[in-house]
């Protein structure tokens, strides 16, 4: 793993005109980094990345396997009595996943540490499918980077490849927060794959969604929804009055609702406390569990929310001392202690590793820098390679 200087595309500019995202003048394209990029080899990606990756989200199925089977996980999970059957139901009919990203803290130095799993309403999915193949590519063309060189990323191939094997028939409405800009390029981007896949779709925000008669839930045009691949957290539908409806208005959702499962960070004691010891997890515990007292007492730890976006609410503690607290809005909900695996830092950059995986298998990376240990709002995604 290198971190490797290069020189911007001079077509940058009509780059990110093209692909509709935010240029300025001087700073470049925002949330975009170009002005470097990461150097893996194929073993690295093969050994360290992909299997690792693949045998992470078998343990994660495992958890859920558990979770719906047993009522005090799921309280644990802070998710509601009402959707217990409705995401056991899901789980046990087999309903289909599409995506998600795990992140990972990796050195090159030992094994990759998941750190979470947004594998409900994970986004830079354009930046990572797209806009990073398209710079690998005419990064060749410059003669910036070998033209040899190859790139962890069969991410837009595969989701155009599964979602006809969903099961979708008829019309599918992809829906989120329109003010939510990353949420809206990301379900914007998710339903142009769905076109290129040849099937028929509509675009709603959340809010527009109606209740009729029977149930159902409409569109705007009082199109009933069958459905709906959404952006939108599923503790966020569960605790709103839309929730009290799902069960009973027969959509199918993308994700599916036993998704929330994995979607949080309570996921990580558990898969802790069933599968202890692997090289790829760290310890974490709910911070009310007595084990986590003894924890904390060697005071070395990263405090989380078990619902967070964007690194809010993160604490890091060292030897007893915050290295680092990150405000934002989730500072009473119910939190996890993690072993600390620090990134790895590059001449001030700390990458975070991002690995996606598409019906539950590994298909591409992506990069997420920031200047802190905490990837936050700031972060920017820099491209790789693999050269051998």
């Amino acid at each position: 793993m290198q971190r490797i200087l290069v020189t911007e595309r001079p077509n940058l500019a009509d780059a990110a005109a093209e692909h509709e995202l935010e240029y300025v003048a001087g700073e470049g394209v925002t949330g975009w980094d170009e002005s470097a990029y990461y150097q893996f080899t194929m073993v690295e990606i093969a050994e360290d990345f992909l299997a690792p990756a693949e045998e992470l989200e078998d343990l994660c199925l495992q958890v859920v396997d558990r979770a719906v089977n047993n009522e005090e996980v799921l309280s644990r999970l802070g998710i509601a009595e009402p959707f217990w059957d409705y995401i056991a139901e899901s789980w046990r009919k087999g309903d289909k996943n599409l995506y998600g990203r795990m992140d990972l803290s990796y050195d090159a130095k030992g094994p990759m540490k998941l750190l979470e799993y947004n594998a409900d309403t994970p986004t830079t999915l354009y930046e990572t499918a797209v806009f990073q193949w398209e710079w690998l590519e005419q990064a060749k063309e410059f003669g910036f980077v070998p033209k040899k060189c190859d790139q962890f990323n069969e991410l837009h191939e595969r989701i155009v490849e599964t979602l006809p094997k969903l099961g979708i028939e008829g019309l599918s409405h992809f829906a989120c927060n329109p003010d939510i800009e990353d949420d809206k390029g990301t379900i914007g981007y998710l339903e142009e794959c769905a076109l290129e896949a040849g099937l028929e779709t509509s675009f709603l925000g959340m809010e527009d969604i109606g209740l009729n008669d029977q149930g159902q839930f409409t569109d705007l045009d009082d199109e009933v929804i069958t459905t709906l691949v959404k952006l939108y957290p599923w503790e966020w539908i569960m605790a709103e009055e839309f929730g009290s409806h799902i069960a009973a208005s027969g959509v199918r959702f993308i994700e599916p609702p036993w998704k929330a499962i994995l979607s949080n960070k309570g996921l990580l004691p558990l898969l802790w406390g069933m599968f202890e010891g692997h090289p790829n997890l760290l310890p974490a515990f709910f911070e009310d569990d007595p084990a986590a007292a003894a924890f904390a007492e060697a005071g070395t730890y990263v405090r989380k929310p078990i619902w967070s976006r964007q690194g809010a609410n993160i604490e890091i503690v060292e030897g007893g001392k915050t290295l680092s607290h990150s405000d934002g809005p989730y500072g009473n909900d119910v939190h996890i202690l993690q072993g600390f695996h620090p990134l790895p830092e590059f001449d001030g950059a700390y990458p975070l590793v991002g690995i996606w995986l598409v019906a539950s298998k590994a298909d591409g990376l992506c990069i997420r820098e920031d200047k802190t240990l905490v990837t936050g709002t700031e972060a920017k995604v820099v491209p790789h390679l693999i050269l051998d």
